[in-house]
């Protein structure tokens, strides 16, 4: 491998690591993040960090204090209900686009992006918190299945940044709503099965509202 590819593979990994690690809570709202730390924990030097953190800022995951470094992101209910609206806008457009196109292939890769899901949910409502991580990338891969058939990666890259904004406030406020949640991804499925993207865009408004409400009231973002 040429340095240059070398160097890339490297940064692309660190980039990946700390993009997980602000989305998954690892680390946490507003924690300064020090080059020097960071270049300790994730292998690459100063100068790749300083990059990364700034496009990590584009992305809304970082904040940059000027001369002073950066910060992971704050988060607030204002910031959560900010969030939740513009994945709504963008899920609920892609929704009917999905279904229309959607072909035997895609249907498999929902009814299989579900059963992990509600595996996962059964477990988590048995008391296993420790796979909310893997409980939340199933979460992810099953919504985005519903729509990957829309024919447009713009709109599928937008959704993805989107979802894990949405996705790192509920890491961060404990979210889970058990048989409700689980309740409403099974009429998702449902609805994709049978092609009823009107019902799907109101079923997926009652299951993010309800996330929001949830959380909201249990005061973890204040």
């Amino acid at each position: 491998m040429s340095v240059e590819l070398l160097a890339t593979s490297i940064a692309d990994r660190a980039y990946d690591r700390i993009r997980a690690d602000i989305v998954f809570g690892r680390l946490s709202p507003g924690l300064r993040l020090r080059l020097d730390r960071l270049a300790e924990g994730y292998g690459a030097s100063v100068s790749t960090l300083r990059e990364i953190l700034s496009r990590l800022s584009s992305e809304g995951f970082v904040f940059a204090e000027g001369q002073r470094g950066f910060r992971v992101a704050p988060v607030s209910p204002a910031g959560f209900e900010d969030v939740a609206a513009m994945r709504l806008l963008l899920e609920t457009y892609a929704l009917p686009l999905s279904f229309a196109a959607g072909d035997l292939e895609w249907e498999s890769r929902v009814v299989a992006a579900h059963h992990k899901l509600a595996f996962m949910e059964r477990r988590m409502m048995a008391g296993d918190q420790e796979g909310m991580e893997i409980w939340k990338r199933y979460d992810r891969q099953f919504h985005h299945a519903l729509i990957e058939a829309c024919d447009s990666q713009t709109l599928l890259d937008l959704y993805g940044g989107v979802f894990d904004q949405y996705l790192r406030y509920q890491m961060v406020a404990v979210v889970f709503r058990g048989e409700i949640a689980a309740e409403e991804h099974r009429t998702l499925l449902d609805c994709a099965l049978s092609r009823d993207a009107e019902r799907a865009c109101e079923v997926l408004n009652r299951h993010v509202n309800g996330c929001v409400a949830y959380t909201l009231k249990s005061g973890a973002l204040t």
